[in-house]
């Protein structure tokens, strides 16, 4: 990441939201999304975000694995009674 995306954000409020969109490979929906995602964080700050949402969503994957493991241990304790 070059700058930090809110910056392009505010950089979009002193030049036209196409021209910046253009200069950083992104959408113009892109440039309106991300004040609404990442207020007024600054670099640091997005990317220790993504940083948690990483952590978060692998968490969330071990998760489901220890949850379907147990229910398959349950079948089989089930079945050998």
């Amino acid at each position: 990441m070059s700058q930090a995306r809110p910056s392009r954000a505010r950089e979009a409020d002193r030049s036209p939201v196409g021209e910046v969109a253009k200069r950083n490979a992104v959408s113009e929906q892109t440039i309106y999304v991300w004040p609404k995602r990442f207020g007024e964080l600054e670099a640091a700050d997005v990317r220790r975000l993504r940083q948690l949402e990483h952590e978060n969503g692998r968490l969330k994957k071990r998760l489901a694995e220890r949850d379907l493991e147990i229910g398959v241990m349950r079948e089989v304790a089930a079945k050998n009674w």
